[in-house]
């Protein structure tokens, strides 16, 4: 035995190159392109080749080209086994010009227009270097769905079948098999044009059948069938026959008017950021055609130059509804945003209170939940929402104070867990600290207290302290408060970080 290594063969890949825009190229295709020491490409004698045009900006300077040219069906030949054994012989010497290449370890890409498995001739290589040599096929764009875009037509929709048929199929055939399928695209058109036109005419299908040249070429064309000459139709080139279901246009009302009737989803967008969007909120407000809201929270929704963004003040809420409701009466998709959740303190019940005027009555109303800030606040100590707990919101804007005061007092009078919402404004002052007083009737002042400021957010800040020693003036807008029970605890955490928690069980009394 010798010391010398035999090399590792190449791979073949038999790469798509889409139906002729380069633009349609796969990233893939371009890459491994690029990168193959050996480029092959069938043509025909002249010595251009379609798959080398459309691989051109892809090649690099140094790589070997493998120019495999066949004989073509319209040329003579003076083969003893006449035209079957002329191409027989070609696809035999070029796959062996190929392994030379791949034994050599060399790796090997052979071009095939639209995608190598369909009607292509990258598969009579593929048949005879698969089983020797490590192979992988890179899909491309095929010309039926580049004609149909070229077309502008779907070509099946729901159970409709589509059926491919070579247009070599004797005209009756090819008919029969018309009458058959929803849908059909006819390949190898061109010398058989006369005939799969008359098939098309049998079929009673003439009229629906498109013909499309050189899909996505700069020099594509499209006609129907029946106005064009056969004599004039190139090698690429196909016929649709699009679904009856797939070309049916938009379903209309009863009165044959587009139904304008919009809907309203009110969206709740979390405490802070995408990272707390839910995704049935993300698709809701993808597909709204107005954003509504106050004007922080329309701006936490990225800007779409498709949609229409409608911002107002936070004192205006019944005002905005009514807005977002005429706007959905008017045909539009529209999303009103709240921050948290849309039915905590926020729009949804604003939106619902006016819809219930008789003129919304017919309009549909959806409310897509979001993660609220009292469970952001929670989730970032640990879980004192674990047993029962109450929400209040400490604003006297929509209430009186003396109602807000005897709920605090029933809530801390029942040992619950309170989660408060609103605490302070700029306007605001004396709420936290007459709340604290109230709370201090029925609690321990060492009752822990959660303060969290700007929760999801870059500025996030969470504070863990006492009723005793809260300090109202620490507390703005833009913080929520949840303040424990008698059963609440705080245990320290990783790095001095506390944990706080409501266990489950509650004493017997």
């Amino acid at each position: 035995m010798s010391g010398r290594e035999t090399p590792a063969t190449g791979t073949l890949y038999g790469v798509g190159l889409g139906p002729g825009d380069p633009e349609l190229v796969t990233v893939k295709a371009a890459r491994l392109i690029t990168s193959a020491d050996v480029i092959a490409y069938h043509c025909a004698r002249h010595g251009r080749s379609i798959a080398r045009a459309i691989a051109e900006p892809y090649l690099r300077q140094g790589q070997v080209e493998e120019q495999l040219v066949y004989p073509v069906t319209t040329e003579t030949t003076d083969h003893p086994g006449g035209y079957a054994g002329a191409i027989a012989d070609f696809y035999a010497s070029a796959a062996a010009r190929l392994a030379a290449h791949l034994d050599a370890g060399r790796d090997v890409v052979l071009l095939a227009e639209g995608d190598p498995l369909f009607f292509s001739s990258y598969m009579h290589m593929h048949k005879r270097l698969a089983e020797r040599y490590e192979t992988h096929i890179v899909p491309g764009v095929t010309s039926v769905s580049a004609a149909s875009a070229a077309v502008g037509l779907p070509l099946v929709e729901g159970d409709e079948v589509l059926t491919v048929l070579p247009g070599t199929l004797p005209p009756d055939v090819l008919a029969e098999r018309l009458r058959d399928t929803d849908a059909a695209a006819i390949m190898k058109v061109s010398r058989h044009f006369a005939g799969i036109q008359d098939a098309l005419k049998q079929a009673g299908r003439l009229d629906d059948a498109h013909y499309v040249e050189r899909a996505s070429a700069a020099t594509q064309r499209t006609a129907a069938v029946a106005d064009v000459d056969p004599d004039g139709v190139p090698y690429m080139a196909l016929v649709l026959v699009p679904g009856a279901v797939a070309t049916r246009g938009a379903p209309a009302a009863a009165d044959g008017v587009p139904d304008a009737i919009g809907r309203v989803d009110v969206v709740g967008l979390g405490p802070a950021g995408r990272d707390w969007l839910t995704p049935q909120a993300q698709a809701v407000l993808a597909a709204a055609q107005h954003i509504v809201g106050y004007g922080p929270y329309v701006d936490r929704v990225p800007a779409n130059p498709r949609q229409q963004r409608h911002s107002s003040d936070n004192r205006v809420e019944a005002e905005r509804a009514e807005f977002a409701l005429d706007l959905a009466l008017r045909g539009g998709r529209v999303a009103v945003v709240s921050s948290g959740d849309p039915g905590v303190f926020a729009m949804a019940s604003a939106v619902v209170e006016v819809a219930a005027q008789e003129r919304y009555a017919g309009l549909e109303i959806a409310i897509v939940p979001g993660l609220t800030a009292a469970q952001a606040v929670a989730s970032a100590v640990g879980a004192p929402l674990g047993h029962d707990f109450a929400t209040i919101s400490l604003s006297d804007r929509l209430k009186p104070w003396d109602v807000v005061a005897a709920r605090l007092d029933a809530c801390a009078r029942a040992d619950l867990v309170i989660a408060i919402y609103n605490p302070a404004s700029a306007s605001r002052r004396r709420q936290v600290a007459d709340a604290r007083e109230i709370l201090l009737r029925h609690r321990d002042e060492h009752t822990p207290v959660v303060i969290g400021r700007a929760v999801g957010s870059d500025e996030q800040q969470i504070t863990v302290t006492t009723l005793g020693d809260l300090d109202p003036a620490s507390i703005d807008m833009r913080c929520l408060l949840i303040v424990g029970s008698s059963q609440t605890r705080v245990v320290p955490g990783p790095a001095g970080r506390p944990r706080v928690f409501t266990p489950r069980r509650y004493p017997a009394s």
